[in-house]
């Protein structure tokens, strides 16, 4: 790093050989002025300066306390400049504000950022400085994707009424060519990504326990979304999440909203597990009588489906509020209790993708072209041949180790 803090330099089948089914030169070397996000942000000088006085230091105090020089804190202060993520959050840190005190930008054109979170985790500055620094270095990849769509699937009807919820979620099966009793594939949500200009980029995140298990951006002037989905999770929570991102993908106006999280996780259930089918299981279901038994019943239709007990659980319920039935005989936290006891959640899906793990560099590529039909390593490629740029920007646009990206740099320019 310089003095002034800038940087330098279907289904998914068990695997069978291959699978079947953190510029803008973009280099370390470039200079500051190509940091992108120094080209929408500037930093909030006059909040900057009541921080100062109040801790009673000058900017060269502050310099010292950052590890940059005297100068890149004028230049800041000016406007003239931004500093990088890592010094912006130490920065905000220090003088403990938050990113939006800090930063004054123009978020017209800024990235959109979704979390697909776990549980009740908290979305941090640093959470959404770092996605959004990744939005900013995802930009220049956009130029080796392929065409944009002409047309693209949106819903404007996005109501939660459970009737309402059902008909949108027909709407889209019917799209697909699948009945509403049909088993959804991992195949129908893929396809529907390409089909609305939206890259997965599968990523190996490890077991997340503490916050995003998938990250959605949106780049709104170049009209591309870039879905991360960690494989590193269950199977059977794996399409509920596909199915969660691609409701952000069909409604791009709620990305990065509340109410965009809770359409999503809506549509999600909805889509997997339509009334019809909500209706069978309530049936079935319905006649036992102590909870393991339900468990039983339910879980049928959670592994025919591949999705999990939980889903099923919860779309029935909501099924039968909606015909004014009676609730099943088991309760959400024995429903829990069931789903996380024993092997009932399954392997993770990098292992069922990959063995050995950690899959070699070549392996995990072209995962991500013959599972996903991603075109994010194509794009990645051709940028990192005409731009000569180094494995930091590899490990800056997929939040890997260096290592990692070195080794997957080094495979796509073999």
């Amino acid at each position: 790093m310089n003095t002034d803090g800038c940087l330098r330099r279907d289904e998914i089948t068990p695997h069978t050989g291959l699978p079947t089914h953190h510029l803008i030169s973009l280099d370390y070397r470039s200079s500051c002025h190509h940091n992108p996000a120094a080209m929408q942000k500037t930093v909030h000088s006059e909040i900057l300066r009541s921080a100062l006085t109040a801790k009673g230091w000058d900017q060269k105090q502050l310099a010292e306390a950052l590890g940059v020089s005297g100068q890149a804190v004028t230049n800041w202060m000016k406007g003239v400049d931004f500093p990088r993520p890592a010094t912006l959050l130490k920065l905000a840190t220090t003088l403990s504000l938050s990113f939006e005190q800090l930063v004054r930008s123009d978020t017209t054109d800024q990235p959109v950022i979704a979390f697909r979170k776990k549980g009740a985790a908290k979305t941090t500055d640093e959470h959404v400085l770092h996605a959004r620094a990744m939005g900013a270095m995802l930009k220049p990849l956009v130029a080796h994707l392929p065409a944009r769509q002409s047309l693209r699937t949106q819903i404007s009807d996005t109501s939660l009424a459970y009737d309402s919820l059902q008909a949108t979620a027909a709407a889209v099966r019917a799209k697909l060519g699948i009945g509403p009793e049909a088993v959804l594939s991992y195949e129908h949500l893929i396809g529907q990504f390409a089909e609305n200009d939206a890259v997965i980029v599968p990523v190996m995140w490890g077991a997340k326990n503490t916050h995003e298990n998938a990250l959605h951006i949106l780049l709104p002037a170049e009209k591309v979304t870039f879905i991360y989905l960690n494989l590193d999770t269950h199977l059977e929570d794996f399409k509920f999440w596909m199915a969660h991102e691609l409701a952000h993908v069909f409604t791009p106006e709620l990305a990065g909203k509340d109410e965009g999280e809770d359409f999503a996780d809506a549509f999600a259930g909805a889509l997997l597990f339509p009334r019809e089918l909500a209706h069978h299981a309530y049936v079935s279901a319905s006649h036992r009588r102590t909870p393991s038994s339900v468990i039983g019943a339910l879980h049928d239709f959670a592994r025919d489906h591949m999705i999990s007990l939980y889903s099923v659980f919860n779309e029935v319920s909501k099924y039968a509020h909606a015909r004014g039935l009676p609730a099943l005989k088991v309760t959400p936290q024995q429903v829990h209790a069931a789903r996380n006891s024993g092997n009932v959640r399954g392997e993770l899906v990098s292992a069922t993708l990959f063995r050995p793990l950690p899959p070699e560099p070549a392996v995990y590529i072209a995962a991500a072209h013959t599972v996903f039909k991603s075109a994010f390593f194509t794009a990645l490629q051709a940028l990192l041949r005409e731009r000569g740029t180094g494995a930091g920007y590899v490990q800056q646009v997929m939040s890997v180790p260096l290592a990692d990206a070195q080794a997957l740099h080094d495979e796509l320019l073999h």
